[in-house]
């Protein structure tokens, strides 16, 4: 699936919440935040199935579709439109499916992102730190890595990657009507973690990235023009020449 879709470091603490730490996580998304996110279809038990894809021994997704190559990793019921930052919604959803993977609606006024191949991701990290450049939230699982970035249209998307000679099919690009599966949920592909976690603005820094709201609590983010190079060249390469489409 491919969607076209300063000196203050805030300390990432989600609230407290009795029972599994993922209404915790969706509550400060949501209301602190003001992501919209809604509960991904989660795993099932499923007897005498082995590890697979990742997740526990004899664990799929929980969606109709015995082959599906993101288990637990997606919208199914409610669908990705049901996104909301509603508090009582929130604790409806998550008290109800307490290990309910956490999902990001991007695009919009929420973040955006683009994600690849974990290895390639590393190597595009490294890149980007010896620029000296300011990431924001950076998602990772054993076999994607996401970096979140501001706000994009599919328009200023498209100048930027109408540059470059060649994009690989191993990027994704996660902006309006996309979703991307937030720390700390589980999915077939294993346990998702904040690779680096989210900062905060400080009016003061402005270099390398989008500018900041006054006040705001949302964690910065960069601008996706600052980040889009490293990644497009860290995928192209990547062992396999950044076309494989690595979920």
């Amino acid at each position: 699936m491919r969607e076209i879709p300063g000196k203050r470091r805030g300390l990432l603490r989600f609230r407290r919440s009795e029972g599994p730490a993922q209404l915790g996580a969706a509550l400060t998304c949501a209301t602190a935040w003001q992501w919209p996110v809604l509960p991904g279809v989660g795993l099932k038990p499923s007897p005498g199935r082995g590890r697979g894809s990742g997740g526990g021994p004899g664990q799929s997704c929980a969606c109709p579709d015995p082959e599906c190559v993101v288990p637990g990793a997606h919208p199914f019921d409610p669908g990705v439109l049901a996104a909301t930052t509603d508090e009582r919604m929130i604790r409806w959803w998550w008290t109800n499916r307490p290990t309910a993977p956490v999902v990001l609606a991007t695009g919009g006024t929420a973040p955006c992102a683009i994600s690849l191949p974990a290895v390639a991701g590393a190597v595009a990290l490294t890149a980007l730190d010896g620029m000296g450049m300011r990431l924001g939230p950076v998602v990772a699982t054993a076999t994607r890595w996401s970096l979140l970035v501001a706000p994009y249209s599919l328009e200023r998307l498209g100048e930027l990657l109408y540059a470059k000679d060649r994009v690989p099919s191993s990027l994704r690009f996660h902006g309006q009507g996309g979703y991307l599966v937030l720390p700390p949920s589980e999915t077939g592909a294993g346990q998702v973690w904040w690779e680096r976690a989210p900062s905060f603005p400080d009016s003061g820094l402005r270099t390398g990235g989008a500018e900041p709201l006054t006040g705001s609590a949302a964690p910065w983010l960069p601008d996706v023009e600052a980040v889009v190079d490293a990644l497009v060249a860290a995928s192209n390469g990547a062992p396999d020449g950044g076309s494989r489409l690595a979920y």
